[in-house]
């Protein structure tokens, strides 16, 4: 089981994604087949819940297909 030094620090709150969607961060948890992985849970504003790896959704990713490196997801809250 991870300590609470690995918690990943993903603010609760409102993001976008670097492809212009917006969304709420809900929550951080433990992945149940992976004690070592943690998963962000966000939902859309149509309510539709998602999860994703929290080293996914921190990675910087390419931008319009340049070089160019960006965060997948900003905090706009």
């Amino acid at each position: 089981m991870p300590s609470p030094l690995d918690y990943p620090d993903i603010p609760l709150g409102r993001y976008r994604h670097f492809k212009g969607g917006e969304y709420t961060v809900i929550g951080v948890a433990l992945h149940t087949n992976h004690a070592d992985r943690y998963v962000v849970v966000y939902r859309n504003d149509a309510g539709n819940l998602f999860v994703r790896s929290a080293a996914n959704f921190l990675e910087k990713v390419p931008a319009d297909n340049s070089s160019v490196l960006v965060a997948r997801f900003t905090s706009i809250s």
